[in-house]
């Protein structure tokens, strides 16, 4: 065997992500050795094996160079089900197989879906869009590698970048919501986060973007179900996110379950061949979804499984998760003259690529090892903290003082998995404190004193802790059961035993906080006149309790805005911001105008996109432009103009705002939006401190796509907004001429 190709002891020196040139050389030299049969097996991933017969089944395929990767999991839904912990020796032996026993010692890659944490558990993606920080998202992100790197992992199936309209979709809570712009930084922070300047280095991982494409648009947000997008959606809403993510250097992409327009992801050459690798330039290799290829055959879409090989490797999918079509038929295909040889050495070299990227041929085994999560944890807690939203608060009753008596109420009082999330594979819930011991740590040593009952407490029970206190605060919301993967919801507003009690509350006569422990943007229509604080609190991991308890407080300034709408009711989607306006007079999907919105319901959303409060008030002077017209033939050739507004802090104490840019183009061929985000920008201010902000406006800001993809920025009127939320009127108008 040639030394340099592959590793072949138990330790290895760690070597730095080798040039291009000389990767493809030793890509190219491990290829030359390969049969037909051997380079399909790089195409094969299985699951995790669950017995010791399927085990020694997966290692004698292993040794016969029929194994590319391992997921570790057992069942497509992890995130919901109870799923073995990571086993690094276990892992270690069947790379020992890989590299020692099979005829090319070429090294599996493992992957698994390590989504928002590790052992240190991250806010859910929803949240930590809300935080708009894509540079602390980084950090966090970078964490998550280095613990997940550690316990023998190399590959995460993560970030999901699909945007979405529909809040009754449960894997809304893994994506960044409803806008374009912000599913973009997302995209990219976390792929850089996970992967770092150097994912060989043994702390990071290969990333995914996933799901390609137009998965978060499935019908009545019932998972997996058909999707209808035209492509001045899709290029204007869905593909930004995947093209931020491809830009970043993202290593791999996974395909959808779903259909676009009647044909199945798994088939179409146009979004797998033509669109993500002509037109966005993704370099790296396609996994399916679980058994995904194989589905086609219940989509309707292919004969049989043999079918359904051909069709995806001429798609474009490189490695098929566990459905085993490719190891199976392939070959034969090929022999047939129904599948091009080339399409099969296209997709064994981009996996081997990675494979040499993320430095496994030189350190193919993980060595048992530690991480300090100190640091980790600090981290968790600043994301966490300012992902949480504060959406009401008359009368400013927050920040809560420490030595008030607070009976603290609700199902989510000593939860302490469903402050995880869902998708938390590998968190300890026991190591995770409860909202009522962060409550109770808080007021101690301060004369506070906190109210509750046991578990079982009957809503009768509750009502001398409500008459007995200063304050009531509710810990409200939804288990993480009934989001994620195939976890849709008809109705997402609170249960009815959870708008009672916050009904008794309100009527003890109390001022009553709202504590909302959530993964998707939920209906409050229902209890939102019976508080007078609410803090969205999301599921925020490992941190959520201690995070919560630091805003309530006060030890931190709520900062974190909705990156999706807030609808009144289920009965409203879609609803989102940045939509074309009616003919009619009316502000898009926020409107009120019983003609053309609903004659029996308010339409206009309980909380915009954009939109949280904070315990100080800032103001924003008028849009000012260094110049107010520039030409096309400028923007063409990287010309660009300023536009900036002095952001003040009107009020007490110390605050961070999210200064938002949206424009409007006013008249184009196409009908736009009324609002598009374009730019946002975080800061920390002091009492009556103000700063001002400015954002650039280029090429790449002022246009949209056609149907076909092609990029056009047309002369006219343009309004730009810099303000607080996507309502703002604070404007200038800029011509483009």
């Amino acid at each position: 065997m040639n030394a340099p190709l592959c590793y072949t002891g138990k330790k290895s020196r760690q070597r730095r992500l080798p040039m291009y040139k000389e990767l493809d050389a030793r890509v190219n030299a491990v290829m030359e050795k390969m049969t037909l049969k051997e380079k399909i097996g790089q195409l094969n991933q299985l699951r995790q094996p669950s017995t010791p017969e399927e085990i020694e089944k997966a290692n004698e395929l292993i040794r016969q160079g029929l194994v590319g990767s391992i997921i570790q999991a057992s069942s497509a839904h992890a995130g919901n089900d109870k799923e073995k912990a990571v086993k690094v020796d276990l892992f270690n032996s069947y790379q020992k197989v890989a590299v020692e026993e099979s005829v090319n010692h070429i090294p599996l890659i493992f992957g698994r879906d390590v989504i928002h944490g590790h052992h240190t558990v991250y806010p859910i993606p929803l949240a930590s869009a809300s935080a708009y920080n894509p540079e602390l998202v980084e950090k966090c992100y970078g964490c998550i590698a280095e613990e997940a790197a550690a316990d023998n992992i190399h590959w995460t199936f993560s970030p999901m970048v699909d945007l979405c309209h529909d809040p009754r979709w449960g894997r809304m809570v893994e994506g960044p919501g409803e806008d374009p712009y912000v599913g973009a930084q997302f995209a990219r922070a976390a792929v850089k986060g996970f992967q770092g300047d150097d994912m060989s280095d043994g702390k990071h991982l290969a990333a995914c973007a996933k799901h390609y494409l137009g998965y978060g648009f499935s019908e009545g947000g019932r998972d997996y179900f058909r999707t209808e997008i035209s492509g001045y959606t899709l290029y204007n809403y869905v593909v930004p996110a995947f093209r931020a993510a491809v830009e970043a250097g993202v290593a791999t992409v996974m395909s959808s379950f779903n259909d676009i327009n009647g044909e199945s992801i798994s088939r179409s050459r146009y979004y797998l061949t033509d669109l993500l690798r002509d037109k966005l330039g993704f370099e790296g290799f396609v996994v399916s979804d679980w058994e995904s290829i194989d589905q086609m055959v219940a989509q309707g879409n292919a004969e049989d499984s043999r079918e359904c090989a051909q069709l995806s490797i001429h798609a474009g999918i490189d490695m098929d998760m566990v459905s085993l079509d490719y190891l199976i038929h392939l070959e034969s295909l090929v022999e047939e003259g129904k599948v091009d040889v080339k399409d099969i050495d296209e997709a064994c070299r981009r996996i081997l690529r990675i494979k040499f990227a993320r430095g496994l041929f030189d350190h193919p085994y993980c060595e048992l090892k530690s991480v300090d999560r100190t640091e980790h944890l600090k981290l968790a807690r600043d994301l966490a903290a300012e992902s949480m939203i504060l959406l009401k608060n008359e009368g400013n009753i927050l920040p809560l003082k420490k030595n008030q008596t607070i009976a603290l109420c609700g199902p989510f009082v000593r939860e302490r998995q469903a402050l995880f999330g869902t998708w938390t594979l590998d968190g300890n819930p026991a190591l995770t404190p409860s909202f009522l011991e962060a409550m109770t740590a808080a007021v101690e040593g301060h004369g506070g004193k906190i109210l509750t009952g046991g578990e079982n407490m009957l809503l009768e029970d509750y009502n001398m802790k409500f008459y007995d206190s200063d304050v009531v605060v509710l810990a409200l919301g939804e288990h993480q059961a009934v989001s994620g993967e195939a976890r849709s919801l008809a109705d997402i507003s609170l249960t009815a035993p959870q708008v009672r009690m916050a009904q008794k509350a309100h009527e003890s006569g109390k001022k009553v906080v709202g504590v909302i422990f959530c993964g998707r943007p939920v209906s409050l229509q229902n209890v939102e006149p019976y508080m007078d604080a609410i803090l969205c609190a999301w599921h925020t991991g490992s941190e959520a309790a201690g995070a919560a308890s630091d805003l309530l407080f006060g030890d931190r300034v709520p900062c974190g805005k909705t990156p999706a709408t807030f609808l009144r009711t289920s009965q409203h989607v879609p609803l989102y911001y940045n939509v074309t306006k009616s003919g009619r007079t009316v502000n898009g999907y926020y409107g009120d105008h019983p003609q053309l919105n609903y004659v029996d319901s308010p339409a206009a959303p309980l909380y915009p996109f954009g939109y949280g409060l904070s315990y100080t008030t800032f103001s924003y002077s008028e849009v000012t432009a260094d110049r107010c017209e520039i030409s096309l033939e400028e923007l063409k050739n990287g010309k660009t103009l300023t536009v900036s507004a002095t952001v003040k802090n009107t009020g007490d104490c110390t605050g961070k705002e999210i200064a938002e840019l949206y424009i409007r183009d006013v008249v184009a061929t196409r009908m736009r939006p009324i609002r598009e985000m374009k730019g946002f920008k975080k800061d920390e201010y002091r009492p009556g401190e103000e700063k001002v902000v400015s954002f650039s406006l280029g090429y790449k800001d002022l246009g949209y796509y056609l149907e076909d993809g092609s990029y056009l920025v047309e002369p006219g009127k343009f309004e730009v907004y810099i303000g607080e939320n996507c309502l703002t009127k604070n404007k200038i108008d800029i011509v483009v001429r």
